[in-house]
């Protein structure tokens, strides 16, 4: 009797212990916490179990992209995520850094799942613009967590994400920006560009 007690408590030992183990890691990052720099901004994402998620997250996201990327010529997906890192590092700049650093794991995501197609989309939907059929905007929408669009025009291409809206749904890119409502959109192309006025194509 006493050797089968003794096994019972062993072998819920060994389940407590693996247990904390799984919680244990299920509250760290994607990467190594052992040697980050204290106070940085890496420090921060392992001491907060919320970013550590969304460390993982990005991750996965990043991983299911990889797949989809493996003919893309010149590679460019493992670069931009070494950029995305360097940025994502330069929010100890910001008043905000938690913020600025949530944030941008949350835009790296949604952009990585609209680029790669890994999550629905509507579209593309085409828009021309002043009347023009030969100035046309072809919109495609992600629903991405912030939601995101990818639009394109001739040979640019431009990623936005929505941004807050009294009306309609409007997207800010770089240098590029699309409101539209009721199917009609105001579109900017390119830094200074003049706003175009686009309606859906029937």
């Amino acid at each position: 009797m006493k050797t089968i007690c003794r096994k019972s408590t062993l072998a819920t030992l060994t389940l407590a212990f693996a247990g904390i183990g799984f919680a244990a890691s299920a509250q760290t990052p994607s990467f190594s916490c052992s040697k980050v720099e204290s106070g940085s901004i890496e420090d921060m994402v392992c001491k907060d179990g919320a970013l550590s998620a969304l460390d993982r997250r990005l991750a996965d996201v990043y991983a299911q992209a990889a797949q989809k990327a493996t003919n893309e010529h010149p590679p460019v997906l493992q670069a931009e995520q070494r950029g995305w890192i360097k940025g994502r590092d330069e929010c100890w700049k910001s008043d905000d850094k938690r913020a600025c650093v949530q944030g941008a794991y949350e835009q790296r995501i949604a952009e990585l799942q609209a680029r790669y197609r890994l999550v629905p989309g509507i579209g593309p939907v085409t828009f021309v613009c002043n009347d023009n059929r030969q100035s046309e905007v072809l919109a495609t929408f992600f629903q991405t967590d912030p939601a995101t669009m990818i639009a394109e025009r001739g040979d640019s291409v431009s990623l936005m994400y929505i941004q807050p809206s009294g009306s309609g749904a409007r997207y800010q890119g770089r240098n590029e920006s699309f409101w539209e409502h009721q199917g009609e959109a105001l579109v900017t192309w390119g830094y200074g560009a003049p706003e175009m006025r686009c309606r859906k194509k029937s």
